[in-house]
């Protein structure tokens, strides 16, 4: 049998319910309160176990890299690699992290849309600083609520912002649709004008012939 793998053993430490406890509160308010090095710790340990729960993280290396680009260990290295980069505090991302990691399976159907995901939101420099509340997950549910539904009135802007590069083309398939409608309008308007000046000349052209013969 090999050798356990580094940081194995402080990781079975980590209790796997107060760890989705922790993420679960996070992802609905957006703060942390935790020692930073202790939740990147749980944050990296949730990460591994959403990452090896796809198809993928059992294929063969050869199947990995075809379908990934790289190896399991490799993606899973570059990612954690990433998250331990934060050294004063999350990433100002840490609540859209924290829902990616909640519901991964259903929001990504393959490991490579998933890993683009966590990497976009992990490719950030601007940190969150630690709540001086430890019992903001109940305040903050009202003061979020604004926030929801500013985002279910602009979902366009929620998808490209949350989930990458598809929405986006949604986005620029409204515009257009928009544009068209648009321009539709102005060219029926157009057409009335044209018609309605028509008529206006008509008119005055049989007004004025009545005059003449007297």
């Amino acid at each position: 049998m090999g050798s356990p793998q580094p940081g194995m053993e402080s990781e079975k430490e980590i209790n796997d319910d107060e760890v989705k406890n922790v993420i679960d509160v996070m992802a609905a308010n957006g703060k942390y309160w935790h020692d930073w090095d202790k939740l990147k710790g749980m944050l990296s340990f949730h990460l591994k176990q959403v990452l090896s729960d796809y198809p993928e993280a059992k294929m063969t290396t050869e199947q990995q890299q075809s379908c990934l680009g790289e190896s399991f260990p490799e993606l899973v290295k570059r990612l954690d690699d990433a998250l331990n980069s934060f050294a004063e505090g999350p990433p100002f991302t840490l609540q859209r992290l924290c829902e990616i990691l909640l519901d991964a399976r259903n929001i990504y159907s393959k490991l490579s849309k998933l890993a683009l995901a966590l990497e976009k939101n992990l490719l950030v420099t601007s940190t969150l600083t630690i709540s001086s509340d430890p019992n903001a997950s109940s305040n903050m549910q009202n003061a979020t609520a604004p926030d929801r539904e500013e985002t279910n009135g602009a979902p366009i802007l929620s998808n490209s912002v949350s989930n990458g590069v598809e929405p986006i083309a949604s986005a620029g398939d409204s515009d257009e649709v928009m544009t068209e409608v648009e321009e539709a309008e102005v060219e029926d308007v157009m057409t009335i004008d044209m018609d309605t000046i028509e008529a206006i000349v008509r008119s005055s052209e049989a007004d004025t012939t009545p005059p003449s013969d007297s």
